[in-house]
């Protein structure tokens, strides 16, 4: 416990101490967020996009001073970030359009099956039931590619507000911290108490000081972080069919909104990668919320859906599917009725399309 809590307690005074320098490194290099560069950017001066430039750093110079504690997959974990790292950066830093933010989360995802971190319990099942071994590695490999893929965008979409992905980041790697060692991963544990040490003090930089913003290189690399860690978690006293049930449930939040936010714009004939006030952030604040509550409320909900996730590692594997298939029937009902309220666009009869 102690390694656990002192190489989390670095991170968190290592990503205080970087707050400044990466924010002149922003200014510096003219990473910033304009006001009125498009429609749904409305905050009032322009900001430094110097998330993603703390939490790199940061991963970097703890990597140096714990070589020791960096296994192989942690370490193909960081080079994988790197690459959404700096895809991100391009894309503060000039605009990307789809297709090269896809590339960059191609190429991530790749370094990461090429070296083994990748799911493997299509294989476990398939090899249970009898079928084709190459079937069921072929489906690990899509799995993959649509969580990595998936929760990195997730994390970018969600974050609509100072303090959201922030504050997701120390909900979700301190339950993770908890779970890597419950099962026995001690390096995995201690890389999750580092994620959420700067987690930390990402969310004191943006939630509380508002210096600066996290932008594509910080959301994203955060997502692709937390999305590999869920890959890397292994609940060795879990059955295959449900050892599933953390990462995701861990994750809750963000993969909702992306999926209300999918939804909704699919439904009303929009882009889906078009920038609309239309996050369960922004429907939260249409419903009367004040900016604080909505973020208070979209954290607490994350920090309630992770305790079931936790208790789930308590309970037979068969009355854990039954808790996780029951908080996601909730979560559709509470979709689709979110989905047919007004949005903050709505409200202001804003369009922000591409």
């Amino acid at each position: 416990m102690f390694p656990t809590f002192f190489f989390g307690l670095v991170s968190l005074l290592l990503s205080l101490a970087l707050g400044r320098p990466a924010a002149y490194l922003a200014e510096r290099f003219g990473v910033m967020d304009i006001p009125g560069s498009a429609p749904h950017k409305q905050h009032a001066r322009p900001t430094p996009l110097a998330g993603g430039i703390l939490l790199m750093a940061a991963l970097v110079v703890m990597a140096f001073l714990f070589y020791p504690s960096l296994s192989g997959d942690m370490l193909v974990v960081l080079v994988g970030a790197l690459v959404i790292f700096a895809f991100g950066l391009w894309d503060d830093r000039k605009g990307l359009s789809a297709g090269p933010k896809l590339m960059g989360q191609l190429l991530a995802s790749a370094i990461l099956i090429y070296f083994g971190v990748q799911v493997r319990f299509m294989s476990i099942l398939f090899q249970y039931y009898g079928w084709p071994p190459e079937l069921g590695q072929a489906m690990n490999i899509l799995i993959t590619l649509f969580w990595l893929i998936g929760i990195t965008n997730a994390l970018n979409m969600i974050d609509s507000m100072d303090g959201i992905v922030a504050g997701m980041g120390v909900i979700a790697s301190a339950f993770f911290m908890g779970a890597t060692g419950l099962s026995g991963q001690p390096i995995l544990s201690l890389w999750a108490a580092g994620l959420f040490g700067i987690s930390a003090g990402l969310y004191i930089w943006n939630g509380l000081a508002s210096r600066f913003f996290l932008g594509d290189s910080g959301a994203q690399t955060m997502g692709f972080l937390l999305a590999s860690f869920g890959i890397l978690y292994n609940p060795f006293n879990r059955a295959p069919e449900s050892s599933w049930i953390v990462p995701i449930l861990l994750l809750g939040v963000p993969i909702f909104d992306t999926t209300l936010v999918t939804l909704s714009r699919l439904r009303r004939g929009q882009q889906v990668g078009s920038g609309r006030r239309d996050h369960t952030y922004h429907r939260l604040i249409a419903l009367g919320f004040s900016s604080r509550n909505a973020v208070f409320s979209t954290h607490l909900t994350s920090l309630l859906i992770s305790l079931i996730a936790l208790l789930t590692l308590y309970i037979p594997s068969s009355i854990a599917l039954i808790f996780f298939f029951a908080t996601i029937a909730c979560g559709l009902v509470f979709l689709f009725w979110l989905e047919r309220k007004p949005t903050l666009d709505d409200l202001t009869g804003g369009d922000h399309g591409d």
